[in-house]
């Protein structure tokens, strides 16, 4: 075979050359149309885009560890003035984590249903203690996972295709991401109700409980995208006029009544028992018909994750957001030892069948002594923000 001759190049200057390669490694590094996350610059604004729509744009590990150092990057950059997070495809913002290969990592003591967790959790905290004002535009379904991405931020924007929900004791686990933080300070009990029953809030609702800071038509949302990039001095307070611009502006649902006002005074007192034997029993003793719709929701969680989630609420209602994330740590590997993830997983994600079988079966059955150990300290292995 003959011997390939390669000609020299021209040379160009050094610098223009370097710059050349490294602009186009930059570039073609982050938009890249088939990677899962794509990270952009445009003008002051750096732009984080999750891209796994055939996934509703589902959390996973390699996303979290691109995000995480980019926002630290952004933070420190003085050309960056605001971050933006959205999703693509029109029908998710972020539908949660990636929990079906956490499963199969926790299942054979894989290292992922550790790290997972423990960098999900960081990345909530670099979202709720961000220097830099962070936009999340949750256009779409936001549960879980993807309520962390957002909900620690300076602004949330929801349309009026925005689902919320925190379903997670549908699953064996609980309202993690920092659901101990936010939650519990939501207006009176709604927080409690919303995390234990796994209810779903939509459109302006999302706002009228105060998950969302500003709701915006989802047909505005690139306008919006434009007018925040084009921002010469990106102050949290300039960020926030234009978003009460459009806030102002949209008209959809403003005369609907917050979906939960009839039930509030209801949900005050029924949800404010001190353990779930009390609340299960002011829903019997209520026996309205919201009281017996409450109670057959609440008969299908796992009953272990409904004790871990109000202690976890009742306790992170006093504690910083950073010992929220410890302490949900704790409890995310309690559930990767214990047998309701997995089955709630199996039932609700993989079967389908909608019938978990959960071991202990009843409230009664879940010690006080279990749901301590569940809380306690992991030692070196703590969640260490």
């Amino acid at each position: 075979m003959a011997a390939r001759v390669l000609r020299p190049l021209p040379r160009p200057k050094p610098f223009n050359r370097l710059q050349i390669i490294l602009q186009h490694l930059k570039i073609s590094k982050q938009t890249d149309s088939t990677a899962e996350v794509l990270l952009e610059k445009k003008g002051g604004a750096g732009i984080i885009t999750l891209n796994r729509p055939k996934a509703l744009n589902a959390l996973n590990l390699p996303m979290i560890r691109q995000i995480y150092p980019q926002i630290k990057t952004w933070e420190k950059d003085p050309e960056t003035f605001l971050i933006i997070i959205k999703g693509t495809g029109g029908k998710a913002f972020c539908a949660g984590g990636d929990i079906r290969a956490i499963t199969d990592a926790g299942k054979v003591g894989n290292k992922l249903a550790q790290d997972f967790f423990k960098e999900e959790y960081t990345l909530n905290n670099a979202i709720g203690t961000c220097k830099k004002p962070y936009v999340a535009l949750i256009d779409g379904i936001t549960m879980g996972g993807g309520v962390g991405l957002s909900v620690h931020g300076h602004f949330r924007v929801a349309t009026e295709k925005t689902v919320f929900a925190m379903p997670e004791t549908a699953i064996g686990l609980f309202p993690d991401v920092g659901g101990g933080y936010f939650l519990p300070r939501l207006s009176g009990k709604v927080g409690y109700y919303l995390a234990l029953t796994g209810f779903r809030l939509k459109g302006r609702d999302v706002l009228k409980a105060g998950i969302a800071t500003h709701f915006v038509e989802s047909e505005k949302l690139p306008a919006l995208e434009k007018d925040l990039i084009a921002l010469k001095s990106s102050s949290t307070e300039n960020i926030e006029d234009l978003l009460n611009s459009y806030h102002m502006k949209s008209k959809a649902d403003e005369e609907k009544d917050f979906v939960l006002d009839e039930h509030m005074e209801k949900i005050n007192s029924l949800f404010s028992g001190n353990s779930m034997e009390e609340i299960v029993k002011n829903l019997k003793q209520d026996g309205s018909a919201f009281a017996i719709k409450q109670l057959e929701t609440i008969s299908k969680m796992s009953p272990t994750s409904l004790k871990l989630t109000l202690r976890q609420l009742r306790e992170g209602a006093s504690m910083s957001l950073q010992d929220v994330l410890t302490m949900e740590y704790r409890l995310s590997q309690a559930c990767m030892r214990g047998p309701d993830f997995y089955e709630g997983v199996r039932a609700v994600l993989i079967d389908r069948d909608q019938s978990p079988r959960w071991k202990p079966a009843a409230l009664e059955e879940v010690s006080d002594e279990f749901v301590d150990d569940c809380f306690k300290p992991l030692g070196s292995n703590d969640l260490k923000l």
